[in-house]
């Protein structure tokens, strides 16, 4: 089997791959980049192809699909400095007092 064959991998991973890298590319990644990072995901996930034969049936780690795409801090660095650090003092007074 040629070197990146996808043929032992099953339909769901097929499809999982598919929406990740739809992912990937609405966010910039071109698509020839969305598909290795898509598939790199589903090996992660899936432990790679599982056709038929062994390795059917471990579970699935769901991690790495959840892991990135987050952008988090713009608004918060957007903020002054002066203001960041009233809202985390605010914060802080909040969870000392609910903590009690």
């Amino acid at each position: 089997m040629p070197r990146g064959s996808k043929a032992k991998y099953t339909d769901k991973q097929k499809r999982q791959a598919g929406k990740i890298a739809e992912g990937y590319e609405s966010r910039g990644a071109s698509e020839k980049v969305a598909e290795s990072r898509a598939w790199a995901t589903v090996n992660a996930m899936s432990g790679g192809g599982k056709g038929s034969g062994s390795g059917r049936g471990k579970a699935t780690n769901n991690a790495p699909a959840k892991k990135g795409g987050h952008l988090g801090g713009q608004a918060s660095a957007a903020r002054p400095a002066k203001e960041r650090s009233a809202s985390a003092r605010k914060a802080a007074a909040t969870r000392a007092r609910r903590s009690k």
